[in-house]
């Protein structure tokens, strides 16, 4: 072990962490307790008090789970809801409201892991007597398995740390041939020892990702795992009817002792798809019967917004933790009109964040973006302003430059954004239309909105997405949404600007070698706003996650890792025998 590596870690991560807890005291668009904000009264704490063990909670969703199979798990609630029900990881985070629950602990590993060689190697040691739902043992040799799989082509949209990051992964195409990564290592069933080919002090970070879940080769079913993931949480799947309902149940072999986060209060989960998002909104507010004991998957309509905030007791239910993500129109800058640079600053100049704002539900869970990188990444919680475009646009502008691009009567294209964000849609081309650009809108539902988008060939010019990091850092941000080399044609992440910059690249890689952190978070800074200089992306709005629970909802909270979503591992019943009436 490099001790003075192992210390620059550790330091890290602590410096990390207190990053994200100035950021909660600061600025509302940092995910601050906002005290004049009605929708922010329940920042940072727990909704219900501590709940009692048993009962059935009900989740009301308008959707299915984009993925459930942890290698292709990476959309922030999906995640949250697969890491601490269905399996666990090598690290997560804590189950704790506000900054707290930014700090890492030991989930399936004894510690946060050991690096040595310069960061460039770490190893982890499991605890002892880990089981799967059927009493069978989880081994290092599942986790390895796990990681490998998410190099497979038929398993596209997962975390991609592991193809970034690990030794010898070029061209790796996963375990199906018999073939293995060398760079994963597994001397024994509790050691697994991971062998990077650039140092990466932030490894532990990753580690909490659903990458780093285990998956026993007798039970991996390639793509048809996604339905019925084998169980090493406290759940295990009982039925899953797709885009109608899952049904959890506990998981006998799951043993508390060895897990500190997870609480599983309840006896049941049941998650009911599908529902309309008003019908949603309208049976959380009234909250009569079971849905009393339920809680809400997607965020509030925007319609529902003033319906909640206008009730001091239904306000008094309403978790609103900042998401921590940034939404932003990315533009295929592979595809003509939007190769021209002219072309992509004028959709940055008309485009209206004031209409978006109010689309999202107003000024009270929504503000407007003015960079890519959410504010949680810059100095004082804050986005800069290095545009310097007003928040209504400037159409005149825009048609400026649509005419010293060669389009001086604009031109025609299209838009796809999830059904969730129709009206913001709707505010995107009513903007743009401004400036002569003719936005035809395509939605989908927000299952399949992520594999729409990221079939690079059959995607429209325009779509509307965000992008969360997967903790509180630089790196995984600005090297995800816009690093060019690792595109993919099916089951893109991340650059849906298909954006390939050599110069972008370059100072991606120059940041990423400095062993200086607050260096490289100055760097990462300055480099979101050259970035924007070269138009890829028009910022849009940064969200509050508004979500509605039960009167007989307890523990719950907006957990800050998981963009806002309540953290499964400790929501439950005041009154369990209340939720079977």
């Amino acid at each position: 072990m490099n001790k003075r590596i192992h210390t620059l870690a550790t330091a890290l991560v602590v410096t990390l962490a207190l990053g994200v807890t100035g950021c909660s005291d600061g600025g509302k668009s940092g995910g601050s307790r906002d005290r004049k904000n009605p929708a922010a009264a329940n920042d940072g704490a727990v909704v219900g008090g501590t709940p009692q063990k048993g009962g059935t909670l009900t989740v009301l969703s308008n959707q299915d789970f984009t993925h459930l199979d942890p290698a292709r798990n990476w959309v922030m609630p999906d995640m949250d809801f697969g890491t601490r029900l269905l399996y666990r990881t090598l690290v997560t985070y804590k189950a704790e409201p506000g900054a707290k629950g930014s700090e890492l602990v030991p989930d399936l590993a004894e510690d946060l892991g050991t690096p040595s060689n310069g960061a460039k190697t770490w190893t982890f040691r499991l605890k002892p007597g880990l089981k799967y739902e059927d009493g069978t043992p989880i081994t290092a040799q599942d986790i390895k398995n796990n990681v490998e799989r998410s190099f497979s082509p038929d398993l596209p949209g997962g975390p991609d740390y592991a193809a970034r990051y690990l030794a010898g992964a070029k061209g790796y195409q996963g375990p199906a041939q018999g073939r293995h990564l060398a760079s994963v290592k597994t001397p024994d069933a509790r050691t697994i020892v991971f062998e990077l080919h650039k140092p990466f002090a932030e490894f532990p970070f990753a580690a909490t990702l659903p990458t780093f879940a285990p998956v026993p080769p007798k039970q991996d079913k390639g793509p048809q795992y996604d339905n019925r993931p084998f169980s090493s949480g406290p759940y295990k799947i009982e039925t899953y009817d797709r885009d109608k309902q899952i049904v959890l149940v506990r998981n006998p072999h799951w043993d508390p002792q060895s897990d500190s986060v997870r609480k599983a209060y309840p006896d049941r989960i049941v998650v009911t798809m599908g529902l309309k998002g008003n019908q949603i909104d309208d049976r959380l507010i009234a909250s009569s019967g079971t849905d009393a004991s339920a809680v809400s998957w997607a965020q509030l309509r925007p319609e529902s917004i003033s319906k909640v905030l206008t009730k001091a007791d239904v306000k008094a239910r309403l978790l609103a933790e900042s998401s921590s993500c940034t939404e932003m129109v990315q533009m295929h800058t592979g595809r003509a009109p939007f190769t021209d640079l002219k072309v992509r600053q004028a959709v940055q100049w008309a485009l209206d964040r004031e209409a978006i704002v109010t689309a999202a539900g107003g000024p009270a869970v929504t503000d407007a973006a003015s960079a890519a990188m959410p504010g949680s990444l810059f100095t004082g919680g804050k986005q800069p302003d290095t545009l310097k475009i007003p928040l209504s646009g400037d159409p005149e502008k825009a048609k400026q430059l649509l005419k010293e691009a060669g389009k001086p009567d604009g031109f025609s294209t299209s838009i796809t954004v999830s059904a969730n964000d129709k009206a913001i849609g709707e505010a995107v081309q009513q903007s743009l239309g401004r400036a002569g650009i003719k936005v035809t809108i395509e939605t989908v539902d927000p299952s399949a909105f992520y594999d729409t988008i990221g079939d690079t060939k059959n995607r429209t010019d325009l779509v509307y997405t965000g992008w969360c990091p997967d903790f509180p850092s630089g790196t995984t941000f600005l090297p995800f949404v816009f690093d060019g080399r690792y595109i993919k044609e099916k089951g893109n992440s991340g650059n849906h600007s298909l954006f390939r910059d050599e110069a972008t690249m370059k100072r991606m890689d120059e940041i990423a070698a400095m062993t200086d952190g607050a260096q490289a978070n100055k760097a990462w800074q300055e480099l979101d706003g050259q970035i924007l200089a070269k138009a890829p992306v028009a910022p849009g709005a940064m969200k509050r996650r508004s979500l509605l629970v039960g009167t007989n909802i307890a523990g719950a909270y907006g957990h800050t890792s998981w963009s806002g979503q309540i953290d499964y591992a400790t929501v439950g019943l005041k009154d369990p025998s209340k939720s079977e009436r």
